[in-house]
């Protein structure tokens, strides 16, 4: 069994960066209605798949979520939960890179 540990943390943090992106979004459309208008919120949508090399998972699109308008608490917790998945997959990615160099180091050392 493989795992592509750092293909796999990589699509995390290109997913949660890209669910980071729709909260601005929708931020920025709330403000740009005013107090009176109304904007739907889009809710990002993932895929996940299973291969050889792991579970990835990736940014699918965004759906519009009927009957709500965007709310600021709502998305400062979005934002807030897609940042600690970002920080967790980084932090997943630095681990791997960290063990591929040690394993590089390892091979150079014996003959």
């Amino acid at each position: 069994m493989s795992v592509d540990l750092l293909g796999v943390a990589a699509a995390g943090m290109d997913a949660e960066r890209a669910a980071l992106d729709v909260a601005a979004r929708n931020v920025a459309a709330a403000e740009a209605a005013g107090p009176e208008g109304s904007y739907l919120r889009d809710v990002p949508e993932f895929r996940v798949t299973r291969g050889a090399g792991g579970t990835t998972i990736s940014f699918a699109g965004t759906r519009s979520e009927a009957g709500t308008n965007v709310d600021i608490l709502t998305e400062m917790l979005a934002v807030m939960n897609a940042s600690r998945a970002y920080e967790s997959n980084a932090a997943v990615f630095d681990a791997g890179k960290t063990l591929a160099e040690r394993t590089i180091e390892l091979g150079r050392i014996t003959p």
